[in-house]
């Protein structure tokens, strides 16, 4: 009996697929209301984007998972060095340097390393032998691998990017096998340099945002607004919400950036408490999908890639939840997929490739 669908389409993970264009199309529902009930100028050209991207990742879909193997750690260097000439030639904007103008397009090297140092760390302890993972020589290397990339974001300066490149490369680490109390000692040197960081490393504007995030009341009108008014929109929604383009913070512009980083809280008002907890469990089961993909991998590398790059999906998430809550500070983490612009989107379905073409691969080696 001859298929309806080709077998290369057939073996496409479409309950996944079919689950993120969900969440990619709400997003563009959210941003249609967000422009006061118009297509321009968010909601059409995200959903141009998102479809292409989503295109390119059923693309990336075929690439063996040798290929990621091979190539990781010769992309990592690459993203090194274009952070560096991010540092040294890179465009100015909105008081950061993250981007370099190469005339037809505007590149952040700084994206593209949040799934790389996931592949570089995976691939570093792939190489290395399992019995020497709990010696120390397991654990220098990659925190050089992890370090150089977040100094140089941390520069520009992006401190939610570093974050999420050290959380991507920690979580690749602790998978791999080193030992809890590498980690504890870690956390201990970190909660050492947190007030030295504060007082000495980070910018202003940075130091602002976490003595806001710890006192908001502190500034209600200036650098606490945005976490204020975010509350004030996430609990005026109720459990269901006031409704489809009735949201009074975000249409009043009492909400700011409710389109990019707050656009939770746009979301929230008008669909209320039920549209929050759908979309967060979209996003659950797309993570948790990513983790059986890891669960079923056959190589070491497969394991540990997959599983970083659904925890690098995770991080986004929560952050960016934690943050227009107020339970973290505002470090300008989008909700991917459904904030606007391509930075984020363009990094979560390059993971979600990837992730696919181990799960193929997976598929492939068990006869599927």
């Amino acid at each position: 009996m001859n298929r309806i669908v080709p077998e290369p389409l057939a073996k496409l993970p479409w309950r996944v697929i079919l689950l993120v264009v969900a969440i990619g199309c709400f997003g563009q529902v959210v941003l249609y209301s967000a422009a006061g009930g118009s297509l321009h100028p968010w909601a059409l050209s995200q959903g141009i984007r998102f479809f292409v991207l989503l295109a390119g990742a059923i693309g990336l879909s075929y690439v063996p998972e040798s290929v990621w193997r091979t190539g990781s750690l010769p992309t990592y260097g690459i993203l090194v060095v274009s952070l560096l000439a991010v540092e040294l030639l890179g465009k100015v904007s909105g008081g950061s340097q993250r981007w370099l103008d190469l005339g037809f397009i505007r590149l952040q090297p700084s994206e593209f390393m949040k799934p790389a140092i996931v592949l570089a760390c995976a691939k570093f302890y792939d190489m290395l032998p399992p019995g020497e993972t709990r010696r120390f020589g397991a654990v220098w290397p990659a925190a050089v691998l992890i370090g150089v990339p977040a100094a140089l974001v941390m520069l520009q300066p992006d401190l939610g990017t570093a974050l999420m490149i050290c959380a991507g490369g920690a979580t690749v680490m602790f998978l791999a096998g080193i030992p809890l109390r590498l980690f504890a000692g870690g956390a201990i040197a970190a909660a050492v340099a947190i007030p030295l960081a504060i007082n000495f490393a980070l910018h202003d504007y940075q130091r602002n945002r976490i003595l806001i995030f710890l006192d908001p009341e502190s500034d209600p009108l200036g650098t606490g607004y945005h976490i204020s008014q975010s509350k004030i929109a996430i609990g005026s929604g109720g459990i269901w919400g006031k409704g489809f383009l009735q949201g009074t913070q975000s249409h009043l512009d009492y909400l700011p950036e409710g389109h990019t980083d707050f656009v939770f809280a746009t979301m929230a008002e008008e669909w209320g408490l039920v549209g929050g907890c759908l979309l967060i469990l979209a996003f659950l089961l797309v993570i948790r999908w990513g983790i059986e993909v890891g669960q079923r991998a056959q190589t070491r590398f497969g394991r540990l890639t997959a599983a970083g790059l659904s925890t690098t999906i995770f991080f986004y998430v929560a952050i960016n939840l934690m943050m227009v809550m107020g339970l973290a500070p505002v470090v300008g983490i989008p909700l991917p997929l459904v904030s606007f612009g391509s930075s984020a989107q363009m990094t979560v379905l390059l993971c979600l490739g990837i992730l696919m073409s181990i799960d193929r691969q997976n598929r492939k080696t068990v006869g599927w």
